[in-house]
């Protein structure tokens, strides 16, 4: 019966002791690893198990963000390979924060899920962040740009003792960046096994407008249209000579408009034009440029007998007494304009002089549009007479004295032909315009005003 008691009372004592002595084990194995990092963890191809958390630092800085830095981006041209160190993309892997992940692991658990983590190890792959910042891929390719973007020049043509000298063109270059920045990024990665990294650049070859093939077609005069203005006084003399010598040497493309104000610009004392007498309306006045419209019509004239029809222009008001009726073409600045497109299929050079109070415009392209010729001709089918004279009061004016305020003009209606001629024979009569110059009466005006 005692021994019996005997034995009842040592189970639970040992119980308990046995108990304690497996806590105490536990306990000193999960102390041993408690500054460790867990059994089975591992940092992408690092087992970094029962490594402190400097030990597991020291290692994966130098397997991976040590390795990573070495790594070079290349980038060809033609001319040039540019380079670019991981290190200057600021190229890393969050190496801190995963180490600390990885130490942590487990240690959030109640020691007998730590003690069992550690005698049987679960697992666990913790991968790394790669991060780069792309800034000196765009100061990299901006610089690129400045040394490899090249503008296309443009082949020039001039007249030298009679014969055409063209100056060749250059070819331009653009790298597509966009293209090549997405290249880069493409393959840019965080994989030390891969190599460098080595991508073409594109760059796209860019032609002249004007090149020197073009620009040879020009090889013969295709017209020629003069007009005197030996008549003209000092200011309106030298209006026509500097907006004449400001078109010389104009190269229009196939396919290029013309404007004659955007070409000559507003006429301006600072430019060096004079005030001189010019057509407003009906009346005679003076502004600067007058007499810039002998030169548009001298230009008209000389364009369109190369078989180019205007896009922009303006009759007078009154006939011009340097031209014929239907034949003249206006300029205003800012209202009026004369224009014209190039709808040959050559290049076209305009050569235009001054000598001896004779304005020339002589207009070049290819000989292969030699085979006919151009003229214009005109109809005046109606001529309208001015009525009587009109007196009109003027009380500023003292009695007895008269002022002409408008000069009589006789009205016409004028069609305009141009006439294609091939082998001496007319083989076209093409309408052009039908132009109405304005009919007035003298008008007078008569004093009223008494001493």
């Amino acid at each position: 019966m005692e021994k019996k008691f005997l034995i009842k009372l040592a189970l639970p004592l040992i119980v308990v002791l046995g108990a304690s002595g497996f806590y105490c084990y536990m306990y000193i194995n999960t102390k041993k690893w408690s500054g460790l990092i867990y059994p089975g963890v591992k940092i992408a191809e690092v087992d970094v198990s029962g490594k402190t958390l400097a030990q597991a630092n020291d290692i994966v800085t130098k397997k991976y963000s040590s390795a990573i830095l070495k790594k070079n981006i290349y980038i060809k041209t033609p001319t040039k390979t540019y380079s670019l160190n991981y290190t200057q993309i600021n190229a890393k892997y969050n190496v801190d924060a995963v180490v600390k992940e990885a130490f942590n692991y487990g240690k959030d658990l109640k020691m007998y899920d730590q003690y069992k983590l550690i005698k049987k190890p679960i697992k666990k792959e913790l991968k790394m962040e790669f991060t780069y910042n792309p800034k000196s891929i765009n100061d990299l390719i901006s610089n690129m740009k400045k040394e490899v973007n090249k503008t296309p020049q443009n082949a020039s043509i001039s007249m030298v003792s009679g014969n055409f000298r063209v100056v060749s063109d250059t070819k331009g270059f653009k790298l597509i960046d966009d293209k090549l920045k997405k290249d880069i990024i493409s393959k840019i990665s965080g994989n030390i096994k891969t190599p460098d990294i080595f991508v073409q650049a594109e760059i796209k070859t860019l032609s002249a407008i004007k090149t020197k093939e073009k620009l040879q077609t020009i090889n013969t005069k295709l017209s020629s249209f003069s007009s005197n203005f030996s008549t003209s006084s000092y200011g309106r003399s030298t209006n026509i000579i500097l907006a004449t010598n400001s078109i010389n040497k104009t190269l229009i493309m196939p396919g290029e408009s013309f404007s004659f104000n955007a070409k000559i610009g507003k006429r301006t004392a600072a430019k060096g034009y004079k005030p001189a007498p010019v057509d407003i309306g009906t009346k005679v006045s003076s502004d600067y440029g007058g007499g810039i419209c002998q030169v548009s019509t001298s230009l008209y004239n000389a364009v369109i007998r190369s078989n180019i029809k205007s896009t922009e222009r303006n009759h007078h008001s009154i006939p011009s007494t340097y031209i014929p009726l239907g034949m003249d073409a206006t300029v205003d600045w800012g209202n009026l304009d004369y224009k014209f497109k190039n709808t040959l299929e050559y290049p076209v050079y305009i050569e235009s002089t001054v000598n001896n109070k004779v304005l020339t415009f002589n207009i070049y392209s290819n000989s292969s549009l030699n085979n006919k010729s151009y003229t214009l001709v005109n109809d005046v089918y109606n001529t309208i007479k001015p009525g009587p004279v009109q007196y009109i009061n003027d009380s500023t004016l003292p009695v007895g004295k008269n002022v002409v305020d408008q000069f009589p003009l006789t009205g016409y209606s004028v069609r305009t032909f141009k006439d294609t001629i091939q082998n001496s024979n007319v083989i076209s009569h093409e309408l052009i315009s039908n132009d109405h110059y304005q009919v007035k009466a003298e008008v007078i005006k008569k004093g009223t005003k008494k001493n």
